[in-house]
């Protein structure tokens, strides 16, 4: 018995236990600390042969830049990809969890697997946890029934829809779809408009910025991660020497004073103690 107890290590996936431990320091008195802010452009869309997806490249620490070229569309499966928004790790946990979930249902039943079930396995898990995980997904694929687009809210709640965004840069995006968007697009004119929503969140909101990301999933079950299709924000390059030669700036005058330092010897104290310097 008391070999098990050794041996049992830490579960994986999420942990919780705190939270009864911050209910109880907040009745006491204690201040827990709050949310901080997170900043991230996603959008999704359904073109005439499959799904286009797109994220910007910035994660943030409130008011901090924490990386300027993180990934934000996750591998489900082959013929499905999901872009995360809120916290990094939550929604990297949650999108490599439910992806061994697809894998291990594809060996099963031997059959590529519906876009409906990765939807079904996403928002059972945030439901579950009642938006304690911090993860907003877009998630886009083709299957047997052809491309769909769904909107993953924190709390669980889901919808399906042509086209979507979510994230702080959001409404940004949304104003580009909702004027440009049409059924039946290209894949060529889809990138495009996609690129531009996705640019409009990277100029309009400040936790959005650095590089345009694609994803595009064809119905033939083909896809291409565009990583880095576009670098909005490019950092400027120097175009002068600021390295000036001795003489460039005149000396006009010159003043000169010298200083006589005398050193004084103090005495010890024989009631001091002396420092440790171990």
């Amino acid at each position: 018995m008391k070999i098990d107890i050794a041996t049992e290590g830490p579960s994986n996936g999420f942990n919780f236990d705190n939270c009864a431990r911050n209910a109880m320091l907040q009745k006491n008195g204690f201040v827990c600390p709050t949310a901080v802010k997170t900043g991230t452009t996603i959008v999704g869309i359904v073109f005439n042969d499959g799904v286009i997806l797109g994220a910007d490249t910035r994660a943030t620490e409130g008011p901090i830049v924490a990386s300027k070229n993180c990934e934000k569309i996750h591998y489900l499966a082959k013929n499905m990809y999901c872009c995360g928004a809120g916290t990094a790790a939550d929604t990297e946990m949650t999108t490599s969890m439910i992806s061994s979930q697809l894998e291990l249902h594809r060996l099963n039943t031997g059959r590529v697997v519906p876009v409906e079930t990765a939807n079904t396995l996403l928002k059972q898990m945030l439901f579950r946890y009642q938006g304690y995980i911090g993860a907003a997904l877009i998630l886009g694929g083709v299957d047997s029934t052809g491309p769909h687009v769904y909107t993953i809210h924190p709390h669980g709640s889901t919808q399906i829809s042509p086209y979507t965004t979510m994230g702080s840069g959001s409404l940004a995006a949304m104003s580009v779809f909702e004027a440009r968007w049409k059924e039946g697009m290209s894949e060529e004119d889809g990138k495009k408009l996609v690129r531009d929503a996705i640019a409009a969140g990277i100029f309009n909101d400040l936790g959005s910025g650095s590089n345009v990301d694609l994803c595009v999933i064809r119905k033939n079950y083909t896809t291409e991660y565009l990583r880095g299709y576009e670098y909005a924000n490019l950092k400027g390059v120097r175009e002068l020497s600021y390295d000036f030669p001795k003489g460039t700036t005149a000396v006009l005058k010159t003043n000169v004073k010298r200083f006589e330092i005398t050193e004084t010897i103090r005495p010890i104290d024989s009631g001091s103690v002396p420092m440790e310097t171990a």
